[in-house]
């Protein structure tokens, strides 16, 4: 339920496993053709019809409305007992779905560490693709079934650590588009024809030492403590994109500070450094406002 970008992907990849879409539903012109595409044939209907078809429900709508979503199909009499219901939402763990199981549903959290386009390449992305998964035991092999059917890894989560797993996912995967996005636009402003073609490497490569060595894979001004060239990037930034030097600055004060606990920047070349992020400029330019 809810042709967003996720939920026709998985619906789509259960389909390739031998599961059989009855009905979708969608309100936006974007969210039909969505379906149209990767769900050819399957009627868009209202979400109480959904209810009324299916035997296992996805119900994939943003987070801030799936609780009241659940309370008003609970409420309405929607929900079948014996009925699958199954949220995407990172934040919610099985909880949120407490009014569908008073009312006999089956309730899982499936939520997929997955960024979605919306096309057929998303049902691709799914192999392989970790899942938060929060469910009562007695449900434990449903939900690793179902996570497996579209090709990808449970990883269970407990009820309590939802919105932390959820925040680590956001701060990993949602500002990271941010930065990048400002990396592109800095490149092109210094003349750089291709800033995604000089980019793509050595993030790759980043991202790959990153995650085989965490923070041993550190490099740049910061991690060496080298406050000159920090300053003259503020400076720089302050000239050129005045609205991407906070960001700037909170990202070089985390990396600093995480480069100084893992003694990898000098304590006597931290001082000068913290310095020039705690003013935001070389001493020359003016404060931070």
């Amino acid at each position: 339920m809810g042709a967003g970008r996720v939920g026709p992907a998985l619906a789509a990849s259960l389909q390739l496993a031998g599961h059989r879409p009855v009905a979708v539903s969608g309100v936006s012109d974007a969210s039909r053709r969505r379906a149209g595409q990767l769900l050819p044939d399957v009627p868009i209907v209202t979400p109480a019809e959904v209810l009324a078809r299916a035997e296992l429900v996805l119900l994939t709508v943003p987070d801030d409305a799936l609780p009241g979503l659940v309370e008003g199909l609970a409420e309405t009499g929607a929900v079948r007992p014996g009925q699958l219901l199954v949220h995407t939402s990172g934040r919610y763990g099985a909880r949120v779905l407490d009014p569908a199981l008073r009312a006999g549903a089956l309730p899982l959290a499936l939520h997929p560490a997955m960024t979605f386009t919306g096309t057929a390449v998303d049902v691709q992305r799914l192999a392989g693709c970790s899942f938060g998964v929060t469910a009562p035991e007695e449900l434990r092999l449903a939900a690793e079934a179902l996570v497996i059917e579209m090709g990808g890894e449970p990883e269970w989560i407990a009820e309590e650590r939802r919105p932390l797993y959820h925040a680590a996912l956001a701060l990993g995967a949602n500002h990271l588009v941010t930065l990048v996005a400002q990396s592109m636009e800095l490149l092109r402003e210094a003349g750089v024809a291709a800033p995604d073609r000089m980019l793509g490497p050595l993030l790759g490569a980043a991202l790959d030492n990153a995650l085989r060595s965490g923070d041993a894979a550190l490099t740049g001004p910061v991690a060496r403590g080298d406050a000159g060239t920090v300053a003259a990037h503020v400076g720089e930034l302050r000239r050129h994109a005045p609205q991407t030097v906070a960001g700037y600055l909170a990202m070089a004060r985390a990396t600093a500070d995480r480069a100084l606990a893992h003694g990898l920047l000098k304590p006597e070349l931290a001082e000068d450094l913290l310095g020039v992020l705690a003013s935001g400029t070389d001493g020359a330019e003016g404060e931070t406002r």
